[in-house]
């Protein structure tokens, strides 16, 4: 039986990656950095619970990832921590780096120093891209990230690809695009439209107020996304890959999809303020998986109308239960 630990566990994309690999026949332990405070809510969502081990592991410290290494003896080791949210990276900055950055380097240093056979596949971002215009982003697309945590998930990156070329280890970067789903918090703004739209179809005369609708993504589906990040472990030869549905789409567009599953028109209930508007900002995000489809096999198989409509179909069978 395999063995994975997976740093960041309680977020969307560690929960359905547990999932996953809970279904593959893998023992999963799941690191939070206090595990016997947190939640666990996702995984409850799930209802793996019960199946995963929950660990207490803080990747900032470089003796408690070392110490977890050695006790798990893991397989496998996915890095999905850190702060994950682009517009508050921009009031944390130091935070961001930190918690991005050097806990990649604890991380990937670790490893180097228990000489474990260990695969390690950390969690990129496509905001490392920046703004390319319509340029579809590949592998070989220079990082020119226009924010904070773009600047950490860059750093993070060339880390995972210096100690792969220079120490020879087993360590992959999925350059994921947005994915979405269900366990999205609503500090993110699919999952803030998504619930004020359930919110209004249910009685609520709320205005939602939202900053740049005009922006450009390539949105996907989480749970096809952490079948991708598997895979990448499964090679002979680690890689980096650009994770993505090939598709853009505006997030007016995403914003109409979901009002309409509602039976609403969305124009009635938006309202937009510059203040939410980020310093800096991508107006467009688009992306070429080509590279993962030729060498994983691996294709997006969710629209992203098909992502809104999920998201709000789960958004109203949470409220029919509670």
């Amino acid at each position: 039986m395999k063995k994975a630990l997976i740093c960041g566990v309680s977020g969307q994309d560690g929960a359905y990656l547990a999932k996953l690999l809970l279904d593959k026949g893998y023992q999963v332990y799941g690191g939070s950095r206090d595990a016997q405070m947190a939640s666990f809510s996702n995984l409850a969502r799930l209802g793996i619970q019960n199946f995963v081990q929950t660990v207490s592991i803080s990747i900032s410290d470089f003796r408690s990832v070392l110490q977890t290494l050695l006790k798990i003896k893991p397989d496998e080791v996915y890095n999905l921590a850190g702060q994950s949210s682009v517009g508050l990276s921009f009031e944390q900055p130091v935070e961001t780096l930190e918690s991005i950055s050097i806990g990649t380097l604890n991380l990937l240093e670790a490893i180097r120093f228990t000489n474990l056979p260990i695969k390690f596949y950390n969690a990129g971002s496509s905001e490392c891209f920046g703004d390319t215009g319509k340029l579809a982003a590949d592998e070989n697309t220079p990082f020119r990230p226009r924010s904070p945590y773009g600047v950490a998930k860059a750093a993070a990156f060339w880390q995972v690809a210096n100690y792969r070329e220079a120490y020879q280890l087993h360590t992959s970067t999925g350059i994921l695009f947005n994915h979405e789903s269900p366990l999205r918090p609503e500090r993110f703004v699919t999952q803030k439209i998504v619930a004020a739209a359930c919110r209004i179809a249910n009685g609520s005369k709320e205005i939602l107020t939202l900053g740049n609708i005009d922006i450009a993504r390539d949105w996907g589906w989480a749970p096809d996304y952490v079948e991708a990040m598997w895979l990448m472990l499964q090679q002979t030869k680690a890689d980096d890959y650009v994770i993505a549905t090939g598709r853009t789409c505006k997030l007016s567009d995403f914003i109409r999809i979901v009002f309409e599953t509602v039976e609403l028109n969305w124009q009635d209930y938006i309202r937009i303020d510059s203040l939410f508007f980020r310093p800096t900002d991508i107006a467009e995000g688009y992306a070429n998986p080509s590279k993962a489809l030729k060498q994983l096999g691996w294709r997006a198989s969710t629209s992203m109308e098909s992502v809104g409509a999920r998201m709000v179909e789960a958004c109203v069978q949470m409220r029919k239960n509670l």
